[in-house]
């Protein structure tokens, strides 16, 4: 009976935990074959990107150090104790009489209580929090930005050296088949042996760029897996759509550039903020400081050392402690100067910052224009010598053509197949830099 109820528990067991478990393993093996998008790259990058997480650590760092400054509006309570063993004890003669004072052993225990009602520093760390917070905040967006960017470029860079290795493939079929024709051609009596060993010369030349480019699409996930975060052992696929991409690759070129949108600028408005309070700042040094104060004491002192802790005399104190600082030897005016030609230093920088922002728009609006041009006219290039390498394939099949041609047009036709790809990751990269330029950069 106890085995039968044994048996039946394990059953139940069996029944409840077993499925959880073969669809957890179903889950991780789906997982480990998931195609990532661009979006999703951009999203593990986000949380789990290196720079990220050197950005999200420095935030948390600087609200330690906020939290640190402002704590001097709190109450300071300090304790101390101290213990003395008299060697030689003072001795005056009052009258006739040698008089000692003193006990040979004595000691204290104290506890002071300081809090600050007027102090310049505690003031000024109130008042910059608020700015210094808001630059870690734009550390990270300023952090974000670039990963979209890297890892944008990184993600159009793998695929579209995955479509290269498509063409490759697609030309290592034709020229195997042309290397067969020619051969048999030659077996045939049809021609020399000329055009068979030109097929196998191409035919090997093309087996070695599909090999330097798949040990670059190697890297190049390396790369991409290092901006995301990304496991090193673990496998990286991709999921794409080649039109879709084509469709981003358009932008509008007539969109106003305002430096306001960038995080630069508004990095150096917030700097400009601090510089002003670090003037007012200076300025308040003619500011005196009060602090209330309150002590307690107990002091022991005994001739016997055992007896020391028998019994205490305590004492206490309740006080305001005003600091005015009065001549300085110019320190100050120096101090204040100081922070006015800073002030003034980061007001050029503002300056020299717009310029190069709208530096940066117009290189990067030149380029995108210029590569725009030149994949369409790459394309459309592409588009001809397919056409062209068509009609000598077939006319070298009727015999009306020479091998030579049909290399040639095969030639010209992977060039621009292959330029065609390049073109447009140039064309990918100068829109994202575009809207960066632009401060159109989206963070999900």
């Amino acid at each position: 009976m106890k085995m039968r109820n044994r048996v039946l528990l394990w059953l139940i067991a069996g029944y409840l935990f077993l499925p959880s478990f073969l669809y957890g393993q179903e889950v991780m093996g789906s997982q480990s074959q998931l195609e990532l998008t661009l979006d999703q790259c951009i999203q593990y990058a986000l949380d789990n990107g290196p720079a990220m997480q050197q950005a999200f650590l420095d935030e948390r760092i600087g609200d330690r150090e906020i939290k640190s400054s402002l704590s001097g509006w709190f109450p300071q309570i300090t304790a101390s104790a101290a213990g003395t063993r008299n060697i030689k004890l003072q001795q005056q003669i009052i009258g006739d009489q040698l008089i000692t004072f003193g006990q040979n052993y004595n000691s204290s225990i104290s506890l002071q209580v300081d809090q600050n009602l007027i102090n310049r520093d505690q003031i000024f760390a109130g008042r910059t929090s608020k700015y210094i917070k808001q630059q870690w905040d734009q550390n990270i967006v300023n952090v974000e930005i670039a990963t979209v960017v890297d890892v944008s470029k990184a993600f159009y860079d793998v695929l579209l050296t995955y479509e290269q290795l498509k063409i490759i493939d697609e030309n290592l079929m034709r020229l195997q088949k042309q290397y067969n024709d020619a051969k048999s051609r030659y077996e045939s009596g049809l021609v020399d042996k000329t055009d068979y060993q030109r097929a196998a010369i191409t035919l090997s030349n093309t087996r070695s760029n599909k090999r330097r480019a798949d040990e670059s699409v190697e890297a190049k996930l390396a790369y991409l897996k290092q901006l995301m975060g990304y496991p090193v052992d673990a496998n990286l696929s991709l999921d794409y759509n080649y039109d879709a991409m084509e469709e981003k690759a358009f932008v509008d070129t007539t969109q106003m550039m305002l430096p306001e949108n960038r995080i630069e600028y508004q990095q150096i408005q917030t700097e400009e903020s601090l510089a002003q309070l670090n003037t007012g700042y200076q300025k308040w040094a003619y500011m005196p400081t009060l602090t209330a104060n309150y002590n307690y004491n107990w002091l022991y002192f005994n001739n016997s050392f055992s007896q020391l802790y028998d019994r205490s005399y305590p004492t206490s104190g309740l006080g305001l402690t005003l600091s005015l600082p009065i001549f300085q030897g110019g320190k100050r005016h120096q101090d204040i100067r100081i922070a006015e030609l800073q002030q003034e230093k980061v007001s050029v920088e503002k300056q020299n910052l717009e310029k190069q922002i709208n530096t940066e728009y117009k290189t990067a609006l030149a380029n995108y224009r210029s590569d725009l041009y030149e994949w369409r006219t790459i394309k459309e290039n592409m588009e001809l010598a397919e056409e062209v390498y068509n009609i000598i394939k077939l006319q070298y099949d009727e015999g009306i053509k020479a091998y030579v041609d049909l290399i040639v047009a095969e030639t010209e036709l992977r060039t621009a197949q292959l330029s065609h790809f390049n073109a447009m990751y140039n064309l990918m990269s100068s829109r994202i830099d575009l809207d960066r330029a632009l401060g159109n950069i989206e963070i999900n």
